[in-house]
């Protein structure tokens, strides 16, 4: 079967001849867990504004980022292509591969100029567009208002890659790298940031460009730290839940949602505004109590288990998508590009996209039109799931030093019946839903050759202290 890629240049959902563009506000959480919001779940992490979001809209169960860690995974939501296209992915196989997963203040690559980013599509029908909070994409020539945003307020990656040495656990301390900066567009304005006053600033921000843009369509992307490690909030919010820090930071940004949210309202936006709700990837359970929950979800962010990259996610639009939905339907962060592009009117970048609109499913109760989900590692094709089968040809722990294991045939899971991936199939009895998805595989596999330069390779030495503007200080 051959892979399905989207070229929907025509096709347009018939919202109203006078209509105004809709806004977009797309809100990502950082190593949140399938199981870490009281919609999906969580007995003492109370979530009330996120929660409201499904009330008023699509919770959604079956939802997936491109990747089951943070660089990577943005690249595939903001430009509709999965990394392994995009050049967001390593090139080194085991073991070096661990050390080029994500960016480093070390790392000189970035998401290619020549990709095509929502921010660049929406600019079509005039959207003005901020990303507030972490990027995570590149620093070198390579910051969000070089990939297509007009405004940026945020952190260029993880607040573990060189944070103040007040603030880090020992373990989390990397020594060889200044502190963490802040940027207002192109200019640090502090380093090391102060975590504890940062979500504060980004609301301020966030009320302050929906103001501004209140009059023209507009795309803000709210990139949260939280609850990345090391954990923080503010004075307001710390020790004030029971599940501890972690619980604090997801409070705090549950909190953001809600100033936000009302804005909107206040400005009378909020029928005209969809709303999405979502992770980069799944919870970082190694982390402990610094971690997250992936609820029944086997594995944790790193993996291709569900756990690592099944992200629980809903989309909002009162009037528009239906209220109080829970869908089962497949749905991938690849798929806001095109979404986004057809509600607004404009055309998709002419490329291989693995991106398909979901606006005849969130408004017109239609069919998923994905029926596939890819999971890699690196450029290797771990796994491959088709409708509710799930097919692993090749696993390996998230941070462990164990070398990859390929499997043939490969390990087949029903996800309907099995999403915990507990009980294994038996190949014998399911042969020909193997054949199906080994043919998937190979066919999706030459679609992405030849492979792109890999970005994340692109190093300095690894202790040089390369961005962006301070002398290495001893911690």
């Amino acid at each position: 079967m051959e892979e399905k890629l989207v070229f929907l240049l025509a096709f347009v959902i018939p919202l109203s001849c006078s209509a105004p563009p809709p806004n977009f506000v797309v809100f990502l959480a950082d190593d949140l867990g399938y199981g870490d919001l009281s919609s999906y779940g969580h007995p003492t992490i109370i979530t009330p504004n996120i929660d409201s979001l499904a009330a008023t809209g699509t919770k959604f169960t079956q939802f997936y980022s491109a990747y089951p860690i943070c660089t990577p995974s943005r690249s595939g939501l903001l430009t509709g292509r999965l990394p392994v296209r995009n050049g967001i992915f390593t090139d080194h196989s085991y073991p070096i591969d661990m050390a080029f997963r994500v960016f480093l203040p070390s790392n000189t690559g970035g998401l290619p100029s020549d990709e095509v980013t929502i921010p660049q599509v929406l600019k079509q029908g005039g959207y003005n567009s901020a990303l507030i909070g972490k990027w995570h994409l590149g620093h070198v020539s390579c910051l969000p208002t070089e990939r297509g945003f007009d405004e940026f307020f945020g952190l260029p990656y993880a607040q573990d890659e060189g944070c103040a040495p007040y603030f880090c656990p020992e373990e989390d301390r990397l020594l060889s790298w200044p502190g963490v900066p802040l940027y207002n567009n192109t200019k640090i304005i502090e380093q090391p940031v102060n975590l504890n006053t940062l979500t504060p600033r980004y609301n301020e921000r966030a009320l302050d460009f929906i103001t501004r843009n209140k009059d023209n369509p507009f795309f803000l992307f709210m990139s949260y730290d939280e609850v990345h490690v090391p954990l923080f909030a503010s004075k307001d919010f710390l020790n004030t839940s029971v599940r501890g820090l972690y619980g604090d930071a997801t409070l705090e940004m549950d909190a953001s949602v809600g100033l936000i949210m009302n804005k909107l309202k206040e400005l009378n936006l909020t029928n005209n505004t969809l709303v999405v709700f979502t992770s980069d990837n799944g919870a970082w359970t190694r982390k402990e109590l610094d971690g997250g929950s992936n609820g029944l979800l086997r594995g944790q962010k790193g993996e291709t288990y569900e756990g690592g990259i099944r992200v629980p996610t809903i989309f909002s639009w009162p009037g528009k998508i239906p209220s109080g939905k829970v869908s089962m339907s497949l749905g991938s962060h690849l798929d806001l590009l095109a979404t986004f592009a057809e509600l607004a009117s404009v055309k998709l970048p002419n490329r291989t996209l693995d991106s398909y609109s979901l606006g005849p499913l969130l408004l017109q109760d239609k069919e998923s039109p994905r029926e596939t989900v890819f999971y890699y590692r690196g450029k290797t094709l771990m796994a491959v799931r088709y409708r509710n089968f799930k097919a692993h040809f090749v696993t390996r722990s998230g941070w462990g030093e164990d070398p990859p294991i390929r499997h043939d045939p490969p390990i087949l899971y029903n996800l309907g019946t099995d999403p915990s991936e507990q009980y294994p199939l038996q190949a014998k009895q399911y042969e020909t839903v193997i054949d199906q998805i080994t043919k998937i595989a190979q066919d999706h596999t030459k679609s992405v050759l030849p492979l792109p330069k890999s970005q994340l390779d692109e190093m300095e030495d690894f202790n040089k202290n390369i961005p962006p503007c301070c002398q290495l200080k001893p911690v």
